[in-house]
């Protein structure tokens, strides 16, 4: 009955859905006024808010399922099965966080202590999970890991200029030093 295209959008905000009608129906309930109603819709139109907040940022974050491989997070550990390739890279170990183009694709490079890295598509199965992965690192700005992935120079090709086939791009995040005890 509904087209695939219009589900696959609906499916993409439909965090944000919910969190507008939990502000909206919190803005109902404080109008209701009295002791109880008035801040127990106050705190669900600020809950809302809040997810509103979060949800948006999910969405953009997220990509079209159309890449090789499959993502899987498990425990603080992220598993990229490609078909050429894959790994897995513990959240622990993780220090650095950039966003690599290769031939016209897009990946997450992702940098271990011991130097190994792994390259995730962007866009394969399951990537959407890594935007609460990434979120949970030792000071990540959830803002600059979304706009890491706004397209650049507004090309059709994944939001890649056609100049662009392999770059390595800045550092997204970095785990930041420990300091020696002494």
């Amino acid at each position: 009955m509904i087209r695939p295209e219009a589900l696959a959008t609906l499916s993409r905000w439909r965090e944000s859905g919910f969190a507008v009608a939990l502000g909206l129906f919190g803005l109902w309930l404080a109008g209701r006024g009295g002791w109880v109603f008035g801040p127990l819709g106050l705190a669900l139109a600020a809950a809302g808010t809040a997810f509103l907040i979060l949800a948006l940022r999910r969405a953009r974050f997220r990509q079209n399922s159309i890449g090789p491989g499959l993502v899987e997070l498990d425990e603080s550990q992220i598993t990229y099965f490609g078909p050429t390739g894959g790994g897995a890279v513990s959240l622990r170990e993780l220090v650095e966080l950039r966003l690599l183009a290769r031939g016209g694709r897009r990946f997450w490079r992702l940098k271990q202590a011991d130097g190994q890295a792994l390259l995730v598509p962007v866009d394969a199965s399951g990537a959407e999970r890594l935007f609460d992965a990434f979120s949970a690192l030792p000071g990540m700005d959830s803002h600059a890991l979304v706009a890491a992935l706004a397209p650049i120079g507004g090309a059709a090709s994944g939001g890649l200029p056609a100049s662009a086939t392999d770059t390595l791009g800045p550092v997204i995040w970095h785990r930041p030093a420990r300091r020696a005890l002494t």
